[in-house]
């Protein structure tokens, strides 16, 4: 499912290069639980957007669900997150003046093919995520806890077949964090879903059937 070769990342400010990643060279199976751990600078949201085709300014291989990165152009890249995979980050991101479904359903303006089932399909992702009950509510009107789920079931909604989360419970609190990463759990235990997440907390990810640590961009324990 994702096939990473010698992967290395530089960043240039003011005539100082920075190795975001060093040589980076991991395999991961379809259907795996990944969990990506270290410190601040170590490189884990660089990792995370190279496997999702957001950053291409590396060297190196990625292959993700059969597709060579390298060889997409714009559009190629598009169509891959479109069709491969979902995002959810720290900050949920939602659009306050729209309800939870119209949130689920945005990703249909850029897949004209699901406009005609947009909103029920977002209605059968909230219920994925266990929000059949807040279909019309705002954003404001929803916890940090709920506004996530609206946000992982916008990631559901184009049914990827890999899951990115960069620090996904970083805005809860532990007992809320907790069910978010069960929810995780179960989305790759009984949906198939290929998760990959990036946190500072371990300890919600004993379930994990991976764990990559890394330090100063390289890859320095891969357990499997």
């Amino acid at each position: 499912m994702i096939e990473l070769e010698d992967i290395t990342r530089v960043y240039d400010a003011d005539e100082a290069a920075t190795k975001a990643l060093d040589g980076v060279s991991l395999s991961f199976p379809a259907g795996a639980f990944v969990t990506v751990v270290g410190t601040s600078g170590s490189g884990k949201t660089t990792l995370l957007n190279v496997i999702g085709g957001l950053d291409t300014g590396y060297t190196g291989r990625v292959r993700v669900d059969g597709a060579d990165l390298k060889a997409l152009d714009d559009r190629g890249l598009s169509a891959f997150r479109n069709r491969t995979v979902g995002f959810v980050f720290q900050h949920f991101n939602l659009l306050e003046h729209l309800t939870a479904r119209q949130n689920v359903a945005l990703p249909a303006f850029f897949a004209p093919e699901l406009i005609p089932d947009a909103e029920q399909r977002a209605a059968q992702m909230l219920g994925r995520v266990g929000l059949a009950d807040k279909l019309d509510s705002l954003p404001g009107q929803l916890s940090g806890g709920q506004k996530q789920r609206v946000a992982i079931a916008r990631a559901l909604f184009h049914r990827p077949r890999l899951m990115l989360c960069d620090e996904p419970t970083g805005s809860l609190d532990t007992k809320t964090g907790g069910q978010i990463i069960s929810l995780f759990e179960s989305l790759n235990t009984d949906d198939g879903l290929t998760v990959l997440v990036v946190t500072h907390e371990e300890s919600l990810f004993a379930n994990a059937s991976h764990t990559v640590r890394l330090e100063d961009g390289k890859s320095v324990e891969a357990d499997r």
